[in-house]
């Protein structure tokens, strides 16, 4: 989660500072503001960083905000496809990634 926030706030860092970097696809059924969807990856990554840490120290309520955030990054991801769809694919699949092991959980080993 840690990685993955971190990259969401480089994302997000790099929409805000440069406006015209970015190319938007035309016609594209989600149109919106570059600096909006930048500030939304920015503290949407903070978020998530700061939930992976807390997952480190292993609480529980981590887990549930952890799935929570990872959705709705993947989400945020897939919106921003217009704008940078190759970056905006991997962070989707490690936001898949992080939603599986968040939602498979631990394993307990069976017994010697």
């Amino acid at each position: 989660m840690i990685f993955g926030g971190a990259m969401a706030i480089f994302e997000g860092i790099a929409a805000i500072a440069k406006d015209n970097l970015f190319v938007a696809t035309r016609n594209y059924v989600f149109q919106f503001s570059l600096t909006g969807w930048g500030w939304i990856h920015l503290i949407l990554g903070i978020v998530i960083v700061l939930a992976g840490c807390a997952l480190l120290t292993g609480a529980a309520w981590a887990r549930v905000v952890g799935i929570v955030l990872a959705g709705l990054s993947a989400l945020a991801n897939f919106l921003w496809l217009p704008f940078y769809p190759f970056w905006a694919i991997v962070l989707i699949a490690i936001n898949v990634f992080i939603l599986w092991a968040l939602c498979a959980g631990p394993q307990e080993e069976e017994g010697a």
